[in-house]
């Protein structure tokens, strides 16, 4: 089939791969801009970008498609479009030049998780499985008619980066499937029952901030949720400790009682231990303001922070 992609992230590679390995006729990928990232702000190009430029394919990068990726996209003249984490809305302009519709690959099981986070959200709200749903894209924010499903367990190892990582290539696989059955016109389709639907908002740095008082599961939920990005975080004296994996703790008998975010112990033998609501947590890697990424107990041989005082209290 003749296929215009549109993607950003890594998450969407594997579905532009398997168009390319499977023998679709990709003639163009739309992705986001260049954008500055890292200290020096040079500008940096999308996954999507690299790859399509790695296998020879044209890339367009506008601003807006709808308002000045038209002319282009009309000359590609696609049979069918596909998006994947693409981070621009359609317009009805845009949904109405390919023939066959625009095929979106979405990290949920809708109609749970609409929006741009569906795998964050789903472990943030501990979610016992996800999956991905190929949907026929109208001019809502994923409201359109769903076609095909894969689901999968999350398991309580599961970060947000993993379980991209594992949706991804079901996506992909899901994808290949759903042209395959729309090529030869017998494919499912099927009207979101909107009572079950449920829409979250974009990340924000502010998500990652770990409330103690929210309670155990609550916090390593966020953990693992916020990683790779923004990543949990805890306040401290002067700027945020950076929380990148993180346990309950095992039974302390000075925990009850304890308000949430007192370090309860801190050292190379016991680890960094923090109260909340109803437990503990064991920070097993953090990253001081200003420092790098390590294992906890190296972080303490270095740092001595004294039990008995709360978190946003500790001066590095």
């Amino acid at each position: 089939m003749k296929v215009v992609f549109m993607g950003t992230p890594e998450f969407a590679v594997p579905s532009l791969n398997a168009l390319v390995e499977a023998g679709h006729d990709v003639v163009g990928v739309f992705t986001q801009p260049d954008r500055p990232k890292g200290r020096g702000a040079k500008a940096h190009q999308s996954p999507v970008k690299e790859y399509a430029l790695s296998q020879g394919i044209r890339v367009f990068q506008p601003d807006r498609i709808r308002l000045d990726g038209m002319r282009d996209l009309r000359a590609l003249a696609p049979e069918v479009c596909v998006t994947a984490a693409f981070g621009q809305i359609l317009s009805q302009d845009v949904l109405e030049i390919p023939p066959m519709g625009t095929v979106n690959v979405h990290a949920s099981l809708l109609p749970r998780h609409r929006g741009a986070a569906p795998v964050q959200w789903a472990i943030l709200q501990g979610d016992a499985e996800t999956g991905v749903t190929t949907m026929l894209t109208d001019r809502g924010i994923d409201t359109g008619d769903m076609l095909l499903r894969a689901a999968c367990p999350i398991e309580r190892s599961d970060t947000a980066g993993m379980l991209l990582a594992k949706l991804s290539h079901m996506g992909a696989k899901l994808l290949l499937d759903t042209l395959a059955c729309l090529e030869v016109g017998n494919c499912p389709r099927e009207k979101q029952e909107e009572a079950a639907a449920t829409y979250d908002p974009m990340l924000t740095k502010k998500m990652g901030l770990l409330d103690f008082c929210e309670g155990t599961q609550a916090c390593l939920r966020r953990v693992r949720a916020m990683e790779p990005w923004p990543c949990a975080c805890a306040n401290l004296g002067a700027g945020v400790l950076k929380v990148w994996k993180a346990r309950e703790a095992e039974a302390l008998s000075h925990c009850e009682g304890s308000p949430p975010g007192m370090v309860l112990c801190a050292g190379e033998e016991c680890g960094l231990a923090v109260c909340t609501s109803d437990g503990a947590i064991e920070l097993l890697e953090i990253q001081a303001p200003g420092g790098k990424r390590m294992d906890t107990h190296a972080f303490l041989r270095g740092h001595r922070l004294p039990a008995g005082i709360r978190l946003d209290e500790v001066r590095l």
